[in-house]
């Protein structure tokens, strides 16, 4: 106890010194809900009792989250397990387990729930640590264990109370004030989403102790968590891609979500610009097979976003779920069971009728910012449907690799162009390299997947793209005949080409074509690869065409260009043991030279089985903002 009175006195001395953070948010607030506060009052448990009682989809749901935690029970608990810098997998598997038994307990009563959930949150607590050196690990710690403590918190035995409520101040709340451990605090991307998240939850839960103290952790987190706020501005796109639009954005909305409840405000946070509308990025960035537009460190893998039940709910707009309906099958039972938030989705989203939903009305979107990025489709609902995604951005903000101009493109239920996706961090790391920096001559370059030459773009001159250029988005049209985005990339190219631009477009709802318009400089002849990555086997080449076969179905690639052109393909094999092997994929482009201070137009056609090509369908670039004359 003794110990436990020193580090409030010592964390007294810290909010004298940081009283800045103190003036926001409601300040000093005399009173907070009482338990339980985060996520589902006792009001909110009984109106899902009532959803699921009425509605087959969440009874469902609802049985498959008690099965889990009937296997979970016979388990033994948690160990601190580490695997190179990071206690992650742990902090994740132990919020999943404490989260599940706890809407388990507080949904059924059963005591064996309470029983189980109570021992997996005294293991947790009784580790020497959270891992304060990698913050998330104690971010996600927090959450799970916050959310135990407060919606089991008048079952609880006292003597657990005080141990948990311990660790949530010595192991969560403490580190954070230390300058080792904060550096996120100040940052623009997911680390600063889910350690504040983290913060906020372990505050609230043991806010009764002492208001005055644990208030600065939660202004202090509305104050910072402006920060990766402001990058959704002004369209909602999300700079670091599809995977950690899911984390970073998810763990940003537990954080508004349990503010609010206990509130009755989220003082301005969910109105800043471009949130409001990221939901719709998120909708857009899965194609038709159900793979998403996977740039930067980012996988394909699809599943159940929590996160989009909430920005539903705020919207009003239920064709945000339009993907979400499908998860929830019992076909995806184990992705679903997997996801360690799945409770969050019954808090959000169970008053929602999930067999009436609507696809979204819009077959096109785009956003600027940091990485803008535009995708377009032919249809919602059709597996075979084309769709294509365009990418700009720079490879020198968080996670980002060197992919500006990049593209993916589907039809007739494959994606014919790829993007390779993150790479294992561990095995990375564990190699020795330094991937965690995006300057011009990091180490994170030579790693296979990261660099240009791994990317559906183009690469000058043997050379990598500039890190610190940025293409921009130049313009977008929705023409349900023409579908087309247009990318800079001139400053990615700075040194090797005068200028360069390139869009994709999806034509007459047929087929998609990716068009370039570079200019050599005056003094320098330019060799330009243009490159695209695929899971596809080249059939055969034959003059300005190539065929492509996966899956019994074939797509023709058609070039027209000036010059003339080489086709190539290139392996994904990379001679280094640090990368992965890439297997079953090939890249296949081809090269043209240009001479000093010339114009050229390389324009591809991805043509699926039967369709044609005719050239005058395609007008230069600059025409593509606005609607052709279809007379």
């Amino acid at each position: 106890m003794r110990r436990v009175i020193l580090q409030f006195i010592l964390l007294g001395g810290i909010l004298c010194s940081m009283n800045a953070f103190t003036q926001v948010g409601n300040g000093f607030v005399q009173s907070v809900p009482a338990h339980p506060r985060l996520l589902m009052t006792t009001a909110d448990q009984k109106a899902i009792g009532e959803h699921i009682r009425s509605n087959e989809t969440w009874k469902r749901l609802h049985a498959d989250i008690l099965s889990e935690c009937d296997r979970m029970v016979a388990l033994p608990t948690l160990e601190r397990k580490q695997i190179g810098m990071r206690l992650l997998a742990t902090s994740r598997e132990a919020l999943r387990r404490i989260f599940f038994l706890s809407y388990a307990y507080r949904m059924t009563g059963e005591p064996a729930y309470l029983n189980r959930a109570e021992q997996e949150l005294l293991a947790v607590c009784r580790f020497d640590d959270w891992n304060p050196s990698h913050f998330l690990d104690v971010a996600e710690m927090l959450v799970g264990v916050s959310i135990g403590y407060d919606w089991l918190y008048n079952d609880l035995s006292e003597s657990s109370k005080l141990l948990i409520r311990n660790a949530i101040v010595q192991k969560g709340l403490l580190p954070s004030t230390e300058s080792k451990y904060n550096w996120w605090l100040e940052a623009k991307h997911n680390w600063n989403q889910v350690c504040n998240a983290g913060i906020a939850f372990g505050a609230l839960a043991v806010y009764e102790e002492n208001p005055f103290q644990f208030q600065y952790f939660i202004d202090r987190s509305i104050v910072s968590m402006r920060l990766p706020m402001k990058e959704y501005d002004p369209d909602g796109a999300y700079a670091e891609g599809y995977s950690y639009w899911e984390y970073g954005t998810t763990f940003n909305v537990l954080f508004l979500s349990a503010v609010e409840k206990v509130f009755g405000s989220d003082f301005g946070l969910s109105a800043l610009p471009g949130f409001s509308q990221t939901a719709r990025y998120f909708l857009h960035m899965v194609g038709p097979t159900g793979k998403s537009f996977n740039y930067a460190d980012c996988g394909q893998e699809y599943g159940l976003a929590p996160a989009m039940f909430w920005f539903a709910g705020q919207a009003g707009d239920p064709s945000l779920l339009w993907l979400e309906k499908d998860f929830l099958k019992a076909s995806y039972q184990e992705n679903y069971l997997a996801n360690r938030l799945l409770p969050a989705v019954m808090v959000w989203g169970s008053h929602w009728v999930i067999d009436s939903i609507q696809p979204p009305s819009s077959l096109m979107w785009h956003g600027r910012g940091t990485t803008p990025v535009a995708v377009m489709r032919t249809s919602w609902e059709q597996p075979q449907a084309l769709y294509v995604g365009l990418k700009g951005g720079t490879a020198s903000s968080n996670h980002a690799h060197m992919d500006a101009g990049s593209f993916v493109m589907e039809a007739d239920g494959v994606r014919w162009a790829m993007d390779f996706g993150r790479e294992d961090y561990e095995r990375l790391e564990s190699n020795g390299l330094q991937i965690w920096t995006n300057t011009q001559h990091s180490e994170r370059w030579k790693v296979f997947r990261y660099n240009n030459f791994a990317h559906n773009t183009l690469s000058v001159n043997d050379s990598l793209h500039q890190a610190a250029g940025y293409a921009s988005l130049v313009s977008c049209r929705a023409d349900e005949d023409f579908m087309a985005a247009v990318t800079d990339l001139s400053p990615v190219f700075s040194g090797e080409l005068q200028y360069a631009k390139r869009g994709a477009a999806i034509v007459h709802k047929s087929y998609a074509v990716v068009r370039d318009e570079v200019e050599s400089l005056p003094d320098k002849s330019a060799k330009i690869r243009w490159n695209m990555v695929t899971p596809a086997k080249v059939a055969f080449t034959r003059g300005n065409r190539i065929e492509l076969r996966a899956e019994g179905k074939k797509l023709d690639m058609i070039v027209d260009s000036p010059y003339p052109v080489e086709w190539k393909t290139w392996s994904t094999q990379s001679p280094h043991s640090f990368d992965s092997p890439n297997a079953g994929t090939t890249m296949v482009g081809f090269e043209v030279v240009l001479p000093p201070g010339r114009k050229a137009t390389l324009t591809v056609a991805l043509l699926p089985s039967g369709v044609k090509y005719n050239s005058k369908d395609i007008p230069p670039l600059a025409q593509w903002e606005q609607p052709r004359n279809t007379k």
